[in-house]
């Protein structure tokens, strides 16, 4: 997608002032966070790298051989806050520890500061923990030995399950925070407080198919549709008004285990740059497939290239193969140590038998990452759309680091609201998707009466 302008106006520095001040996110005493004038950072426009941006931000350098994290591409800029900030927020979940702090900008005080954005595996806890360890001592170094303790707020299920391990390498005090109060004030931050955060997927125009929406001041009600390990389904009527309405077992665990079960992949990443290459085509059994191309199913909204059965094809080309390897050992499917078939004659001159591609597999990984991904990503959109439905809700937003920003993630999603709702209802999606339940629990350390908008009550 077609990265946009940060519009120079946006860049101005605001004085504090009361006005300013009754619009900010009140921290508890004095300590508030100053958001007017905040915009989104890309670090590869930015000329301040994330290493450099701060005295207490860590260096987070790519390059780094011992890195067990994902530094965020896009830090929030908060040019106004002045104030020191002595808390950092974790959301740690069954597949990873999201983490937000705050870091001065160039290290003056006078040049407001920035949100970062931080990813580990949660089977690296301990990496995780040390991190925060590093962002302890920096606080204290760049704020002097007088400075109030760094303090973690925490949320997710982890929270409780790694509260003990947390609060003892630490030595700091560990707030945990309602997982669903925090992915929804996280939501509503960005909603309501952040330009260019939220935007449509326009497939019609590839080129520039990410349409950014304004802040919005009353953005109610919704649905949110965090998609992480599993898949939760929330209508949001209003501030603090909130109800699960539903969800599915098929999220983005379900994406990660089978893949390991099935490719050579190690990561999600990894997962998801294959499926940028492979071909669901081989796998998927397509309606073109089934009634011939050109047949005028265009008529109820279908294409050739619509699946009709996802992963339809597997049994018939495993027959085949298996026909045309009778007295082998069978198919090892990228197994080294299993028995190669018997070529029987019927290895060609140019390569493997019929229906088995040149390493041994029956199916590229790359198709079949692809495939899987189209499969629950399509799950995933329909349910969504049957809740919207059955709690009249028009807007419904994405969120949860299954999305990561990945192109035919959104699509997918985009189209499979569009179609069954033909049209009526709109899917959002956000460049901070991750980290709604982090962002939530920064949020959460206030005062109990404060409320910017009207947007964000406890």
């Amino acid at each position: 997608m077609a990265n946009l302008e940060e519009p120079a106006s946006k860049r101005r520095r605001i004085s504090s002032s009361a006005a300013d001040m009754q619009s900010a996110i009140t921290q508890p005493g004095s300590i508030k966070i100053n958001v007017t004038g905040a915009y989104i950072i890309d670090h590869e426009d930015d000329d301040t790298p994330p290493s450099s941006s701060s005295s207490s931000s860590p260096s987070s350098s790519s390059e780094s051989p011992e890195q067990t994290y994902q530094h965020h591409k896009r830090d929030i800029r908060l040019p106004n806050h002045t104030a020191v900030v002595s808390h950092v927020a974790a959301d740690i979940g069954g597949s990873l520890a999201k983490v937000v702090y705050f870091s001065r900008e160039n290290e003056h005080a006078e040049s407001g500061g920035r949100l970062h954005f931080l990813s580990f595996e949660t089977d690296k806890i301990d990496d995780c923990i040390e991190y925060l360890r590093s962002l302890q001592s920096r606080h204290k170094l760049a704020n002097g030995a007088k400075a109030t303790e760094l303090t973690v707020q925490a949320t997710g299920g982890g929270a409780f399950k790694f509260y003990d391990r947390i609060k003892e390498r630490l030595g700091v005090g560990v707030q945990r925070e309602d997982e669903m109060t925090c992915l929804i004030m996280g939501l509503d931050f960005f909603i309501t407080e952040i330009p260019m955060e939220v935007f449509t997927y326009n497939d019609a125009d590839p080129e520039n198919a990410a349409v950014y929406q304004d802040v919005r001041t009353d953005p109610y009600p919704y649905l949110l549709v965090n998609i992480g390990s599993g898949v939760s389904m929330i209508k949001v009527s209003g501030p603090s008004q909130f109800q699960r309405i539903g969800g599915t077992a098929m999220g983005g665990g379900t994406l990660w285990g089978l893949l390991s079960l099935l490719t050579g992949a190690r990561s999600f990443d990894d997962m998801l740059a294959m499926a940028d290459k492979g071909d669901n085509g081989p796998v998927d059994l397509l309606v073109g497939d089934i009634y011939g191309e050109g047949m005028g199913y265009e008529k109820i909204g279908f294409s050739d290239r619509t699946i009709a059965s996802s992963f339809g094809k597997v049994l018939k080309r495993k027959r085949e193969a298996e026909r045309s390897a009778e007295d082998g050992g069978g198919l090892s499917n990228g197994d080294p140590n299993a028995v190669k078939p018997a070529t029987n004659g019927s290895e060609t001159a140019d390569g493997p038998p019929a229906g088995v591609i040149a390493d041994g597999r029956m199916f590229k990984p790359e198709d079949i990452s692809r495939s899987l991904l189209y499969a629950i990503s399509n799950n995933i959109g329909q349910i969504a759309y049957l809740q919207s439905e059955k709690h009249d809700l028009q807007r419904i937003y994405f969120g949860g680091s299954f999305i990561r920003g990945h192109q035919q993630t959104i699509h997918t999603l985009s189209f499979a609201i569009k179609f069954w709702s033909k049209g009526v209802k709109q899917a959002y999606f956000l460049r901070h998707e991750g980290y709604l339940g982090a962002v939530g629990a920064f949020l959460k350390r206030r005062p109990a009466n404060w409320g910017r908008r009207g947007s964000v009550e406890a």
